[in-house]
């Protein structure tokens, strides 16, 4: 049996999520920069300890992201978010209290990330349903666009704050902004107003297991989610290398301060506030699936600029990098998120994202592991430009696939090719759940 499904209402409060998901973010971007900062100037720690605390930060999504979906998809998305953003700042604040103690250690950085992780696969999914409850169906580009274009805003300023904060107070205790962020976004989500969602939510009845086999069969059946997912994956354990090495590459080779390298992620992160200011517009021009495909294969060619320089002086090839980088990313990114959230039936949208998720976010720990063992062996430098030639690859393999020949991506699922086999929570004689097409 499936609950009644709700008349929905006219939902308000985009404004609050939007300044809440602001404030988060600007939190993350700084201790993205502190917390490598931290384990190699405060703790002694080399590339393979980095690598470790970004495998402990994406890990969740393996561990947890499949069960994190069915849960979200039974449950209002709103109360979800709230209790991860409190768990996620409880976590953050046990790392200065530490580091005041004299009682910090790597392991418990390893700890907190993956806690901190863990939140955020459940924060992620379902602000993924939330978005679509709060804004308009026919502005799904634009808020996506400017929760894309806040995110990389804040990592211009993050970076930047994060090397005023080391050069002021200890990186340990510049987390505490992080914390600030998490509990500002808890209190701005309290006067998010969502409509109800279209659709029925599973029974609580209905066996998890079940629900989780729907979702993962949705995705691997479909011919355009299906290769996203898998080229996806490919593309993040690039990108997340050499990412992961971007400060003890701007450190440990080129030579800069760590004041100097906030400067220069922040500069390279302009690209992506670009990137989610045309997306709307491109994607309008030229077409949804050409937008979305032909900028991310543009992306490859980009990655593998950010670790060409080998003296300090020819830093600015890896801003220009950067900016390339997060510009043609987030653009995909914005049309493809948009793009989600209408072709996806609503009552399966956290299921979809979580097994999508799982593969793609669950490249990222063997990422930071890879590139921490590798840049150990042979180099930070040789180790950036592999997993920066290892995006380009996968992106180029995607012009070969359904989603790489399409100028628009298709609207509503293809029932010939995305045959779904009868849910578990549905009445075996009633009528399905109806595929939810874009308005």
């Amino acid at each position: 049996m499936t609950r009644t499904a709700r008349r929905p209402s006219s939902g308000t409060g985009f404004g609050y999520l939007w300044s809440g998901e602001s404030a988060s973010l600007l939190g993350n971007a700084t201790s993205a920069f502190l917390v490598p900062v931290l384990a190699l100037v405060q703790l002694d720690a080399g590339p393979l300890w980095v690598g470790l605390l970004t495998a402990a930060a994406w890990l969740p999504w393996v561990l947890v992201g499949l069960l994190a979906g069915a849960l979200i998809d039974r449950r209002t998305p709103k109360p979800v978010i709230i209790a991860a953003n409190l768990t996620a700042a409880a976590a953050l604040v046990t790392v200065p209290v530490a580091g005041w103690a004299g009682m910090l250690t790597l392991g418990h950085l390893v700890v907190v990330a993956l806690a901190t992780g863990t939140a955020s696969v459940f924060s992620r999914t379902a602000g993924t349903k939330l978005v679509p409850l709060v804004a308009e169906p026919s502005r799904l580009e634009a808020a996506n666009a400017r929760l894309l274009g806040t995110e990389s805003l804040t990592q211009v300023a993050g970076p930047g704050l994060g090397g005023l904060v080391v050069s002021v107070v200890s990186a340990s205790t510049g987390l505490l902004l992080d914390v600030v962020g998490f509990l500002v976004s808890a209190v701005c989500l309290r006067r998010v107003r969502p409509r109800a969602a279209a659709g029925a939510r599973p029974d609580a009845a209905v066996r998890l297991r079940h629900q989780i086999a729907e979702g993962v069969a949705f995705v691997r059946r479909d011919r355009f989610l299906a290769p996203m997912v898998v080229v996806g994956s490919v593309s993040n354990f690039g990108l997340t290398g050499f990412t992961t090495l971007l400060v003890v590459y701007l450190v440990d080779v080129l030579g800069v301060s760590a004041s100097y390298a906030g400067l220069v992620m922040m500069l390279g992160s302009l690209g992506g506030v670009l990137g989610a200011l045309v997306a709307v517009p491109l994607a309008r021009r030229i077409g949804t699936g050409r937008a979305s495909t032909g900028l991310l294969v543009l992306s490859g060619p980009a990655a593998l600029l950010v670790a060409l320089p080998v003296r300090r002086d020819q830093v600015a090839i890896t801003v220009a990098g950067l900016v390339l980088v997060g510009a043609f990313v987030v653009c995909g990114n914005v049309i493809r998120g948009a793009w989600r959230q209408r072709y996806v039936p609503d009552r399966l949208l956290g299921r979809v994202v979580t097994a999508s998720q799982v593969v793609n976010y669950g490249a990222m720990p063997l990422a930071g592991l890879t590139a921490g063992v590798l840049a150990h062996s042979v180099g930070t430098r040789p180790t950036m430009l592999l997993m920066a030639g290892v995006h380009l690859l996968a992106w180029t393999a995607m012009l070969a696939t359904p989603v790489g020949r399409v100028v628009e991506l298709p609207t509503s699922v293809d029932p010939l090719l995305s045959t779904m086999p009868p849910s578990p929570s549905a009445d075996a004689t009633g009528p399905r759940t109806p595929v939810r097409s874009a308005p």
